[in-house]
């Protein structure tokens, strides 16, 4: 166990240099897709086409992002759905001020956040047991194929405010660099990577208490 919590405490730690290293790469291609999507989307003639590549080029990773918001398989497909739906009605209105990524996140992020806000209203737990309904959903969702070090981080990112938890997502795993998520976020740099280094103290801090 004190080698699991090893593991991922320096998965944490190495997080920040992973990102700065891949960030470029990974922006570069983003940005050249987008061009190519927003092209056909300006024209009447490939505007269906040009709807289709941006879902495929975009469905897994934002399906990702939100499934590790709400936790389930179930919920994060009605969030997608509702995500691409609300990009469909307004990608007309999109005036490129922002990255057509970031935007698309900005959107997946805010309504992963209506969900949970709307689950919580519903719900008769108390707010302490998120992590606990967290788990369950992680352990029952037969789609979900966690090696063990994930399962914990997963149980872990639960017990986060849930717009703290959108910085981590974004940083730790969608490698984001703190730019785009300030424009994903609508907030400062600054206060990105003060949210994010709290975050990674309250994980850390999980682990070192359930895992040993």
């Amino acid at each position: 166990m004190k080698a699991l919590t090893r593991n991922i405490t320096d998965l944490l730690t190495q997080s920040n240099r992973k990102a700065e290293k891949s960030t470029t790469t990974l922006t570069e291609e983003i940005h050249g897709s987008d061009a190519h999507i927003l092209s056909l989307l300006r024209q009447p003639g490939s505007y269906d086409r040009g709807f289709r590549l941006l879902v495929q080029q975009y469905r897994e990773r934002l399906y990702f992002h939100v499934k590790r918001m709400v936790g389930s398989h179930a919920d994060a497909d009605d969030v997608l759905q509702n995500t691409f739906i609300k990009v469909y009605r307004s990608i007309a209105r999109f005036e490129e001020k922002s990255k057509l990524y970031t935007w698309l996140y900005r959107i997946a992020t805010n309504e992963s956040l209506t969900f949970l806000e709307k689950r919580n209203r519903k719900s008769t737990d108390s707010l302490d047991d998120e992590e606990g309904l967290a788990h369950k959903q992680i352990s029952a969702s037969g789609s979900v194929d966690a090696t063990h070090t994930e399962n914990i981080l997963a149980r872990a990112l639960a017990t986060l405010p849930a717009k703290q938890k959108a910085v981590f997502n974004l940083r730790y795993y969608d490698e984001m660099s703190y730019a785009d998520m300030a424009d994903a976020l609508q907030t400062s740099q600054g206060a990105l990577k003060a949210s994010y280094h709290h975050a990674v103290k309250k994980v850390e801090a999980f682990v070192r208490e359930n895992v040993g």
